[in-house]
């Protein structure tokens, strides 16, 4: 892949995640509020971004983030149950996605988004994209490009169009106590609406003169996506009183676009969202698969899983994509969006700790004391998701410590079994 197909894989899946599938739940946490979520989101996003950029670019490894911790922390009990959390990321983001496609679908075609209609749906959308990552990473590639391409184009008439009838005191951010409170909860839970630049280091083994192109594609991706995602949700917000936008939580975006482009607009983002949902749930699903391949070939996960899956026999692929299947059934959006924020975060705060490790021995580039202030500001992000979801869903909360428990006892009773150990990659370094 090149580096617009690499920016586009990541775009896919970020655009995806918040715009078209949670706004709605943004809209209810953060109220006028929301395109400021959006800001400090981002700015969290790129604390991030600059591990990841400093080390994608010396460990080109399929792996990503745990090819990073194993280089700074070692092998562990606790890095194997990371490696396991992180693949476990991508099941539960599938899970998004796929709930998120079936809220735009059925009204779209005037049935309830409920029952046996939404499940058909979620199981419909997982099993097309999983038949098409049969292709390999080109397919993959060129795809995204193109589906990326249709969903900007139809956020831009959005935006273009809807600018013009904004409600500027709808959109005047609010500092009292409740708003100021829901903002950060706002951006703990979208904070998760950036991590798909992450996929970048993920198919850094297929993209072209990856030293160079993984930087560029993180930060270019993180660029795109803040100005899209800041546009849109002063439209959205700025044109749909807030308790009708909330009434519509599941397909609030094409909601807000009935103000200034009636049915029309309904029908075109809707369609939209279709297409920004299905291109960030094919993007998760490659990134998801060559993670079951690299974490097995580093002796991760079972022996059946060390082919390269998603090319010929399809074990890692199917994992993927069932798990992913069985959470979109099991959990709502918010806790779903939960979830993967709190797993990810555990994972961004390991990466930090490999990271400034590695600064320590000369094994990487950066400045030490910007890593240890990501740490802090990542760790504070994780607090407050924590308390957000002990207050809004506490099975959400449970469940999000107990796959940390898991994994742990999962990764101690294989790895006392096959006696196996995390092998460091020599590719990129």
């Amino acid at each position: 892949m090149g580096l617009w197909e690499a920016v586009a894989m990541a775009v896919g899946t970020m655009i995806g995640a918040s715009i078209f599938t949670m706004l709605g739940l943004g809209a209810k946490i953060a109220g006028p509020n929301l395109p400021l979520v959006f800001v400090l989101s981002g700015l969290l996003a790129l604390f991030v971004a600059y591990s990841y950029a400093h080390l994608g670019k010396r460990y080109v490894s399929n792996a990503g983030p745990i090819e990073f911790i194993v280089r700074g922390v070692g092998d562990s009990v606790v890095t194997g149950a990371l490696a396991i959390l992180f693949w476990f990321s991508f099941v539960v983001s599938i899970a998004l996605f796929a709930k998120g496609f079936a809220g735009y679908f059925l009204p779209l075609v005037h049935l309830p988004v409920a029952g046996l209609a939404q499940g058909l749906v979620e199981a419909g959308v997982v099993a097309a994209f999983t038949a098409l990552n049969f292709f390999g990473s080109k397919a993959v590639g060129r795809a995204e490009f193109w589906i990326v391409l249709i969903k900007l184009s139809v956020l831009g008439v959005f935006v273009v169009l809807g600018i013009w009838t904004v409600h500027p005191d709808w959109v005047t951010p609010r500092f009292d106590p409740v708003h100021l409170r829901g903002t950060l909860y706002g951006a703990a839970i979208f904070f998760l609406s950036y991590m798909g630049f992450g996929l970048v280091t993920n198919a850094s083994e297929n993209l072209e003169n990856p030293e160079v192109n993984v930087p560029r594609a993180i930060y270019l991706s993180i660029l795109i996506v803040s100005v899209v995602y800041v546009s849109v949700a002063l439209v959205a917000v700025g044109n749909v009183a807030l308790p009708d936008l909330l009434k519509a939580e599941e397909y609030a975006l094409a909601e807000a676009a009935k103000p200034f482009l009636g049915a029309f607009g309904y029908v075109l983002v809707s369609l939209g969202a279709l297409f920004s949902i299905s291109s960030a749930l094919n993007a998760t699903l490659y990134g998801g698969a060559n993670i079951a391949y690299a974490l097995a070939r580093q002796g991760e996960l079972p022996a059946a899983f060390e082919r390269k899956v998603w090319f010929s026999a399809t074990e890692g692929l199917y994992a993927t994509a069932i798990l992913g299947l069985l959470f979109a059934l099991a959990f709502d959006l918010s806790g779903i969006a939960g979830i993967t924020s709190s797993v990810m975060i555990m994972i961004y705060l390991f990466v930090f700790v490999a990271h400034y490790r590695l600064l320590r021995t000369g094994q990487a580039d950066g400045r030490p004391w910007f890593v240890v202030l990501s740490f802090v500001v990542v760790a504070s992000v994780f607090g407050v998701l924590q308390v957000y979801q002990w207050n809004q869903g506490r099975a959400a909360f449970w469940a999000t410590f107990a796959a940390f428990a898991l994994a742990l006892v999962f990764e101690a009773v294989y790895r006392g079994l096959t006696r196996r150990a995390i092998r460091r990659r020599n590719a990129g370094g």
